[in-house]
């Protein structure tokens, strides 16, 4: 596979056109009214933007429709007008969705990259009926993370010229390097669903490999004045609930409870950012949906806390997408319902672990290290019972003590956006004696590992890898626990190469992997990966695995033409295979 991606490396790259640029304009009047309509004065002075061409459905030709675009800023914000001309205005949709849902409206999309690392980026949208969308691009791919939620303001308006739409985007909610003058990536794009039409500033060619490396500059944003973005949030809360069906012998049976606590978010200078919180507010948080687990491996919950959703890539490095890569940090472990148990009549039990406190710090630097930092910890919680004969009230430690801590690390280098990152993961389980919390949970686990992308051609040929190990210490019915757990299952008898040891007080393994891929090319696409896990490995104390000890071949080629035809757009054909 190396051998390959040199040769790979090695060929040689057609001469490409040097990128478009655009130069903002300041604004020297008063800031326009975001209503969508362009009638300010301020955007007169602005250039325009028309020269768009079409990647859907005809890569290269005119597009259908005129789009012009507008930018401006001030010391505090950028600012978007866009115009986006139809003669059958009429037929233009309007559909409300959710914030960062898609619809059959038209959408007029603004995508930037302040570092101008060619890697990393920021989509804001807004729909022909007013809809706003909003992403963070972690890797150098169209698609990123929807829980990237800042505060920025947008409106659209239709008209019988078709539509236009208005952006405001402060400046304090992107991250991008301290300087005087600012030189970002940046990609307008037009979707038009009802035409099956996307129309872009910079043409990205559907057999191209990248999506942020291909943009175009924006220049003339200069004299932008730092600023503390310091953000502080108390709360207070209360809740009283009535129900019709209380048991009037329960003791326990509460009709109010309260709450206090709050949030703090500062900038530590133009490239970091320090999240904190005491006793976390997530009364407004989507519930789970119901679930029934006849399995014997846990169910994963998608996690919807604020706190632990903004800037989570920083934390984990998921979006770079390596096939069956550990997930060292699972942030569901830190405020999940207790493991332990109690029996009664009349039960009151927690239903999730209180978190303390909880900070984290992330961002990426101008040498592009990019930093990701967490620390948590979460209280003893106890839990009460109650059996009317005899007339007894009992209590128990249901959960421990515990603290968490997460780092990752991850460089960037090299013209063609390779890295390299590093995760640690230790999490502190305060077991005693009380209610046997020392025989289901361990003391101490350590997890990490380290990965690597190198890329070529702009990210057409890629060979990834990760190395991991952890080790986990606990009393010796924990560890006998984890042994016998749908994880590991030591105990089954069709096996000869490990040895169920219920005397074990530790618990140590290794994975380790290896990936060659082709990701651009008009007629083929194709990837390889050998992967091993040893049976000892184990990171469900702070991350999330589901399985160890295994030998995994996989590969998939997939034949296609990205070109049109006259009888058909484009085809493709995929072959998967997969042993282990």
């Amino acid at each position: 596979m190396a051998a390959a991606l040199t040769l790979a490396a090695a060929l040689p790259v057609a001469a490409q056109a040097p990128p478009k640029s655009i130069h903002a304009s300041r604004l020297t009047g008063q800031a326009p009214t975001i209503d969508g309509r362009l009638d300010d004065a301020a955007w007169a002075a602005a250039p325009v933007i028309s020269d768009f061409v079409q990647r859907d459905p005809d890569e290269g030709k005119a597009p259908t429709f005129i789009t012009q675009v507008r930018l401006l800023y001030d010391d505090d914000a950028l600012y978007v007008a866009a115009r986006m001309l139809r003669p059958d205005a009429h037929t233009i949709r309007r559909s409300i969705s959710r914030r960062d849902s898609e619809s059959d409206a038209e959408v007029f999309l603004i995508s930037l990259d302040p570092y101008l690392d060619r890697r990393t980026g920021y989509t804001f949208s807004v729909n022909s009926g007013g809809v706003r969308g909003d992403r963070y691009h972690a890797q150098d791919q169209e698609g990123g993370e929807a829980q990237y939620d800042p505060v920025w303001s947008a409106r659209s308006d239709v008209d019988d010229q078709g539509w236009s739409a208005e952006m405001r985007i402060p400046f304090s909610q992107l991250r991008f390097n301290a300087g005087r003058e600012q030189v970002w990536g940046l990609q307008i794009t037009r979707n038009i669903p009802d035409k099956n039409e996307k129309n872009q500033w910079t043409l990205i060619p559907r057999d191209a490999a990248g999506y942020i490396s291909q943009f175009g500059t924006l220049e003339g944003i200069a004299g932008i004045p730092a600023s503390r973005r310091l953000e502080l949030l108390p709360y207070a809360a209360a809740s009283l609930t009535y129900r019709a069906d209380v048991n009037p012998k329960n003791p326990f049976a509460e009709k109010s409870a309260t709450r206090i606590g709050g949030d703090l978010k500062m900038g530590l200078g133009p490239n970091l950012t320090l999240d904190a919180t005491i006793h976390p507010d997530f009364g407004q948080v989507e519930a789970d949906p119901a679930d029934v687990n006849l399995s014997a491996f846990e169910t994963v919950f998608a996690e919807r806390r604020p706190f632990f959703t903004e800037g989570a890539e920083a934390l984990t490095g998921l979006a770079q997408n390596f096939i069956q890569r550990p997930v060292y940090f699972y942030s569901r472990r830190i405020g999940a319902p207790p493991r332990g148990s109690i029996s009664g009549d009349f039960v009151k039990q927690p239903t999730n672990t209180t978190i303390l406190s909880a900070a984290k710090v992330t961002g990426r630097l101008k040498s592009g290290l990019s930093i990701g930092a967490l620390a948590a910890v979460t209280p003893r919680e106890y839990a009460r019972s109650y059996d009317s004969l005899p007339d007894t009230f009992d209590g128990v430690a249901v959960e421990p003590p515990n603290a968490f801590a997460v780092i990752r690390l991850q460089q960037d280098f090299g013209k063609q956006q390779s890295n390299a990152g590093l995760n640690v993961t230790y999490a502190h389980h305060f077991v005693d004696e009380r209610r046997g919390l020392q025989d289901i949970l361990s003391r101490n686990a350590f997890a990490g590992g380290v990965d690597w992308k190198l890329r070529s051609q702009q990210g057409k040929y890629e060979l990834t890898g990760f190395v991991g190990a952890s080790h986990v210490e606990g009393d010796s019915n924990a560890i006998a626990r984890l042994q016998r757990g749908s994880a590991h299952y030591y105990q089954r008898p069709d096996q000869d190469h490990i040895r169920y040891d219920a005397g074990r007080r530790s618990l140590s393994g290794y994975t380790v992997s290896l990936r060659h891929d082709k990701n651009a090319g008009r007629f083929t696409l194709w990837g390889f990966q050998l992967l091993a896990r040893s049976p000892g490995f184990e990171i469900n104390d702070l991350g999330r695995m589901q399985t160890a000890d295994d030998i995994n071949f996989n590969g998939d080629f997939i034949l296609r033409d990205t070109k049109p035809h006259r009888t058909f757009r484009s085809y493709m054909v995929q072959l998967t295979t997969e042993s282990g």
